[in-house]
């Protein structure tokens, strides 16, 4: 499938490189532009109105066929993952599963229908003073929406991940902009949609796929006028560039940008008390993991200041001692990581407490952890952004009004996670309305690493974690951020729209009045 799009491909090519090695990877992928963006968001468009008003069966089994189709990739797509993004294997296996397993939550929620919020309020003819309409609303797809591949995660967030499967459940086709550190494994997954498409007889519009470097291939999708949403995650400069980009259009589009986001941790007293040493473990754990590529990686730790604080950060010392370099995804995501080290080790009253073990090879992220005084951390911003890799900033508090108030000037977040023991409830308390405020998601003693994928989850918040603090990018409320609603006035039953009628045939439920 790789070789027969390459064949029809426009003459400039780029190759993705292996980030392990530095070498570069013997394929040549097409660099498409305004003529590629065109035919795509054409084809998107004509595909719209007919994939919108598709069945729920068909929508659903046409996401289980991609997730079949993707399994049926077998080892190809493993080992193609795993070459251009450096991730071990065991890490790209268990992305996959998690890309089907969203694949199929969303199946279902299309099925059971909730997503299209079907309200009925009846006719009341004899109503005094005035009679009511007969009023019937349900939500519908925005229209083709543009989903740009992640870099940390090349499969979950990528080409059928949890934007591309929250948009086509909604009934909205979409044109995909391949992230070109991993753009054959893209194109792998592209080829699992599209068999997914021509097996169940939907228009070819309804997934395209597009290849390029630099930013110009998506400053040209986002501008189509064609194109009614955007689906993004990345760094927050990427994200604020599309969002102006869309913003400017004639008619501006929502773009969903999942951004920037350090995680701030807060220790009470009881928990550093109980169990210092089994924190600061967990905490190198968690910060380390895939060499702290994850937008949900603890960036801040906040604690009050003494004897068990000092216990918390030697077994974090020890533990980071321990802990080999890894592989970074790109060299440039490793230079920026490296910059981002250098600036906070060079800040005025910060203290480098330790980094991890050097490993040989290319691209390798050594752990690094800091530590300041709350003034410090106050008057230095700096402190407060987001280095993308296993990098954090302990933060020494006189006491847990120092730690409320620090909290109070934190951006929006993804997560805050509060470690205590029944003891620090109260103190807890004190927090909780502030951190509800600036994040999403909300963890008692645990880590935000690790995001399931369910209906309950978050994964959202206040910016600049995200564009839209409304949203979420996983879980299946993601649907809501492709879809609006039209409200249906006095029809008669045979001109409204299947989901409406009034005997249900498609049996969503309903809030009848």
């Amino acid at each position: 499938m790789i070789r027969n799009v390459i064949m029809n491909a426009p003459t400039a090519t780029f190759r993705s490189i292996n980030p392990s090695t530095g070498q570069t990877l013997n394929t040549d992928y097409p660099s498409q532009g305004l003529e590629d963006v065109e035919k795509a968001c054409h084809l998107a468009a004509h595909a719209f109105p007919i994939y919108r008003e598709s069945s729920p069966d068909l929508r659903a089994a046409f996401l289980e066929l991609i997730a079949e189709n993707i399994i049926g990739l077998g080892d190809q797509l493993i080992q193609m993952a795993s070459a251009e993004t450096g991730l071990p294997v065991a890490r790209i296996t268990g992305e996959r599963a998690r890309t089907v397993n969203q694949l199929r939550i969303f199946a279902d929620v299309v099925r059971e229908g909730s997503w299209a919020d079907i309200r009925i309020d009846h006719a009341m003819p004899r109503r005094e003073p005035l009679p009511r309409s007969d009023l019937r609303l349900r939500k519908v797809g925005l229209g083709p929406v543009a989903v740009f591949g992640a870099s940390n995660f090349p499969l979950a967030f990528s080409t059928a991940g949890g934007d591309t499967a929250s948009a086509l459940a909604a009934g909205c086709p979409v044109v995909l902009k391949a992230h070109p550190a991993h753009a054959g494994t893209s194109l792998l997954v592209a080829s699992a949609i599209r068999s997914a498409i021509e097996a169940c007889r939907l228009h070819e519009g309804v997934f395209q796929h597009l290849t390029g470097q630099g930013n110009e291939l998506g400053t040209l999708l986002v501008n189509d006028s064609r194109i009614k949403a955007v689906g993004f995650t990345g760094s927050r400069a990427g994200g604020l560039a599309l969002v102006a980009v869309a913003a400017a259009r004639r008619e501006p589009i929502p773009v969903y940008a999942e951004m920037s986001s350090v995680n701030p941790v807060f220790l009470m007293a009881g928990a550093l008390r109980d169990r210092a040493a089994m924190l600061g473990e967990a905490f190198i754990s968690s910060l380390s993991m895939g060499a702290g590529q994850f937008c949900t990686n603890p960036g801040i730790v906040f604690a009050v200041d003494g004897p068990d604080l000092t216990r918390f950060e030697q077994a974090a010392i020890e533990a980071l001692s321990k802990t080999r370099a890894a592989t970074m995804l790109t060299a440039g995501i490793h230079r920026s990581y490296e910059t981002g080290v250098e600036r906070i080790a060079s800040s005025e009253g910060v203290e480098q407490l330790a980094r991890g073990c050097a490993s040989e090879g290319v691209n390798q992220g050594q752990g690094a952890i800091f530590a300041t005084n709350a003034e410090v951390f106050r008057k230095n911003s700096e402190l407060r952004e987001e280095v993308f890799g296993a990098s954090s900033v302990i933060v020494r508090c006189p006491n847990v009004e120092t730690m409320v108030a620090l909290a109070r000037d934190m951006e929006g977040q993804l997560t805050s996670t509060l470690h205590l023991a029944d003891e620090d409830y109260d103190d807890a308390k004190q927090l909780l309305p502030v951190l509800e405020d600036r994040c999403g998601r909300l963890l008692v003693n645990g880590w935000p690493t690790g995001v399931e994928v369910c209906h309950a989850m978050v994964h959202g918040g206040p910016f600049p974690a995200t564009s839209d603090t409304r949203t979420t990018s996983v879980g299946s409320m993601a649907i809501d951020r492709f879809l609006r609603p039209i409200c249906y006035q006095d029809f008669p039953d045979s001109l409204l729209p299947t989901s409406l009628k009034e005997e249900n045939p498609l049996k969503f439920p309903r809030r009848e009045a």
